[in-house]
């Protein structure tokens, strides 16, 4: 059996979707004749925005996990782990002086992120394993991106390797880069960073088609080896979900909600449809940022709104499926076609009709488009919104109810299997 190694710096037990894509992967690769070795960061030395230790369950127990030490580069400015946000305080919009400055520290001073202090000890581990183990391919996944930087300096000492960079999102056009206060000095040497990647990897995938767009118009050359690998759903995880219809019409959110997710439309819709006289609940589930919830709540319609933390896998799962609609919102950014969050193909396989705000012409619409399980609508459609809820409620049957099997992790596993033969 032929053996990849992949680097990743998320992995159990670290949670969220960027996990499960190469968990997933590495669960089925060798159905097609690939031995992932996994090379992460040691839990002790990471930053974590998330844990979930029911993804380790979903581990094969043949699949060999290394793991390094990693410098925490976190802790120099944030004391308090536990409240570590997701990318890097993105999500960390708060306008004090102390917010300003942590995020300017870390676009100016981290580039292209913190995390890069685990990589002079993931590039080691990975030297030895390549000699060690004969190991001919590399894959290095992200964010974050100074994850390729570790593929990068190994193309250079080991021509002869394929390395197959993966990116889940931008890197200098992601929709929250300029709440980093970038000089021009350090947008330059993030550019140059992406830049020697994008040229350098052998081969390139991403999630999405308007990614693939992205990368490929950014230099000459690019296109050629790009290729497009989305998320999607494992049917083994739905084995012990069974799928409700609560008796109060049922509105879930599953994932983060910050700043730049627009509210306004959807809570217009409901305003609406509460006035009609039609009854309804509607929970969030994740982190939502202070001012989005006072907006929710501000609105005496959804003042019975329901906020909880994250919820592991297997809880969000169940989350899903017991609800009457999915709600997903696609944060308003000029990039924003591109993005196409990986809840989406979950949602999907749950069976649940779903309610997308985001562009009418993005990779998200047009896969519930071409699935027949949702339908999207602009951030102040409140009337679009409105109908859509009307129709559901009223029992719009979806396009069936078996998940397309294009978009089943051991499918994209075939995908990913064949990229590698290539």
């Amino acid at each position: 059996m032929k053996k990849v190694l992949i680097i990743t710096y998320y992995w159990p037990p670290s949670g969220g979707a960027g996990v499960q894509r190469w968990l997933k992967f590495s669960k089925y690769l060798p159905e097609y004749g690939w031995e992932p070795i996994i090379l992460t960061v040691d839990p002790a030395f990471a930053a974590f925005p998330l844990t979930d230790n029911s993804l380790e369950e979903g581990l094969p127990p043949e699949i060999r996990v290394f793991k390094t030490p990693a410098i925490d580069y976190f802790s120099l400015y944030k004391k308090d782990k536990s409240k570590l946000p997701s990318a890097g305080f993105a999500n960390n919009a708060a306008n004090s002086a102390g917010g300003k400055v942590s995020r300017f520290i870390r676009g100016n001073f981290f580039i292209p992120d913190p995390r890069r202090g685990w990589n002079v000890y993931a590039f080691r581990k990975a030297c030895q394993l390549l000699e060690c183990e004969k190991i001919e391919h590399v894959i290095t996944t992200s964010p974050p991106h100074s994850t390729q930087l570790i593929g990068l300096k190994l193309k250079k000492k080991y021509a002869d390797i394929k390395w197959t960079a993966d990116l889940r999102d931008p890197w200098t056009d992601i929709y929250y880069y300029q709440q980093f206060y970038p000089i021009f000095i350090a947008r330059t040497i993030d550019r140059w960073y992406e830049k020697r990647v994008l040229k350098n990897a052998d081969k390139i995938i991403t999630v999405g088609k308007s990614l693939k767009d992205l990368f490929s118009q950014k230099y000459a050359g690019i296109s050629e080896k790009v290729e497009v690998i989305t998320n999607g759903y494992d049917s083994d995880d739905f084995t012990s979900i069974i799928s409700s219809s609560p008796e109060i019409f049922t509105i879930s959110y599953i994932g983060t909600l910050s700043d730049k997710y627009p509210v306004t439309g959807i809570i217009e819709a409901l305003r609406k449809f509460s006035e009609e006289g039609h009854k309804f609940n509607i929970r969030f589930t994740g982190t939502v940022s202070p001012s989005q919830k006072k907006e929710i709540l501000s609105v005496p319609e959804c003042s019975h709104a329901v906020f909880m933390n994250y919820a592991e896998h297997e809880e969000a799962l169940r989350q899903m499926s017991g609800s009457s609609l999915l709600l997903l919102i696609i944060p308003e950014h000029r990039s924003n076609r591109s993005i196409l969050t990986g809840k989406l193909f979950e949602y999907i396989a749950s069976g649940k009709p779903i309610l997308c705000i985001g562009p009418v012409d993005g990779d998200a619409a047009a896969i519930l488009n071409g699935t027949g399980k949702g339908a999207t609508f602009e951030y102040n459609d409140s009337t679009g919104m409105y109908d859509y809820l009307i129709s559901i409620e009223g029992g719009k049957s979806l396009n069936g109810n078996t998940p397309p099997e294009k978009y089943s992790r051991l499918r994209l596993t075939e995908e990913l299997g064949r990229l590698l033969e290539n």
